[in-house]
């Protein structure tokens, strides 16, 4: 009997991925062959498996690009299962164009991403890499630390740009401070929606211009490319601080070198960079002396995520090898 093609793009071996579909294989009516390819360069092999393939699986390291070309030589394919929130690494209106569904893992990531921006927000208020730093170097600054000033959340403004899954659970945690909280999103939610998670809708230049934390949670599209810019980061109290979780394209990281060097604001957090890894010459890496925190894109890798990451995907490969619509889609209606 004919087997079913699931090509993966992503580094995880083939058995691994085999024996996560292997418990759902009594719901299936035939067996499952899976291929991890990740040579592109191989135009031949690829596209004869891009042409048998019935489910894709993108790649999580977003180094191997599904582009357009890629995209109208698969025959056969129901769904590109993403197991990451960011998808920009995939021509999403070929696929639509296509009749393809590109879906990632929804909300799997949220609660780590959520956790990673409230610990980097009390880690920039109270000059918490600095103290550990010096401390850990035999100094003891303690007063220093006192007439420079560190700051609490409590009574503050909390600023979300993006109130999807994440920035909704970032809301749900903030409460806890005694903070008020501004969201802004393309679309104004319900009144229902606001008060249950205790938020109230603001321009952006508003929310920019009095909030003490603005945490980002957009995707990258072209609408979102550099939408914090040097522009934005002026609007912006000199006693705040930028956290950006999202996509490293959604900040001009050359403004917000400059926001830093220059005292526009008071620090920033980032964990996600225009190009991964960045190197010594990016802009971020080169500032010293400045309140800041850099993270090599773990916001959303916790050990418990990345386990439901993996089970969202697999449910929904095997979703749509039944038959049946799969969830998370990202380029068209379903």
């Amino acid at each position: 009997m004919e087997k079913y093609l699931v090509l993966s793009f992503s580094p995880l071996p083939a058995e691994f991925i085999k024996s996560l579909i292997a418990p759902y294989k009594s719901m299936l009516d035939r067996d499952v062959e899976v291929v991890v390819f990740r040579d592109v360069h191989d135009k031949e092999k690829l596209f004869s498996y891009l042409k048998e393939a019935d489910v894709i699986i993108g790649d999580y390291t977003m180094q191997v690009h599904i582009t357009r070309e890629m995209c109208y030589a698969m025959q056969k394919v129901r769904l590109i299962a993403q197991p990451s929130t960011g998808y920009d690494h995939i021509d999403v209106d070929a696929c639509a164009e296509k009749g393809i569904p590109v879906a990632n893992i929804g909300g799997a990531n949220a609660v780590s991403v959520a956790e990673w921006t409230i610990m980097v927000a009390l880690a920039l208020l109270r000059r918490l890499v600095e103290a550990h730093e010096r401390t850990s170097r035999g100094e003891w600054p303690q007063w220093e630390f006192m007439e420079k000033g560190t700051f609490e959340l409590n009574g503050k403004t909390w600023g979300i740009i993006g109130f999807g899954r994440i920035g909704r659970e970032v809301a749900k945690r903030v409460r806890a401070f005694n903070m008020k909280v501004l969201y802004y999103d393309k679309v104004q939610y319900p009144k229902e929606v606001e008060e249950e998670y205790g938020v109230e809708h603001a321009p952006l230049h508003k929310l920019l211009r009095v909030s003490d934390v603005v945490s980002i949670h957009v995707p990258l599209t072209p609408e979102t490319r550099h939408m914090i810019g040097e522009k934005e980061l002026r609007l912006m109290k000199p006693s705040a601080i930028l956290i950006n979780p999202a996509r490293g394209e959604v900040v001009d990281e050359e403004a917000l070198a400059r926001a830093l060097k220059e005292g526009w604001i008071f620090g920033a957090a980032v964990d996600v960079y225009s190009r991964e890894p960045p190197g010594l010459d990016h802009p971020l890496l080169k500032l010293k002396g400045v309140n800041l925190i850099l993270t090599p894109h773990i916001a959303g890798a916790t050990t418990e995520s990345r386990a439901r990451i993996i089970q969202v995907t697999i449910e929904n490969v095997v979703r749509v090898l039944r038959g049946e619509k799969p969830i998370n889609v990202v380029n068209m209606p379903i």
